[in-house]
């Protein structure tokens, strides 16, 4: 009778979840009033791509589809930071980021 190779692969268990990170590679969307970032979170919560919706809706360079590249801890403000490394990969903030730039919608799409 074998043994199922289970948890004694001698493989250290990776961490997967958002504390486990160093680094968040996000696409955003930013606008400056409420109502336009809302609009746009409708839009994404519809399931339109992110990327469009930046493009159409965001006021910064995101609007070259949202995509900010690999972030670090201290990189970015604090609110910024707090939603972007508390998300799961693929995962979007369900409510708007505030910041003394705007309003933020964040998408992880990665994490090392």
């Amino acid at each position: 009778m074998g043994k199922k190779g289970g948890s004694a692969s001698g493989k250290p268990k990776e961490k997967s979840g958002p504390a486990a990170a160093a680094s968040v590679k996000i696409r955003h969307i930013l606008c400056e009033k409420h109502s336009k970032a809302m609009e746009a979170l409708e839009r994404v919560k519809k399931g339109e791509n992110f990327a469009e919706v930046a493009r159409n809706y965001s006021e910064d360079k995101a609007r070259l589809g949202g995509e900010l590249g690999w972030l670090t801890k201290g990189a970015v403000v604090g609110p910024f930071q707090d939603a972007a490394f508390s998300l799961d990969v693929g995962e979007y903030s369900k409510d708007l980021v505030k910041t003394e730039f705007g309003y933020h919608i964040l998408l992880v799409e990665g994490r090392k």
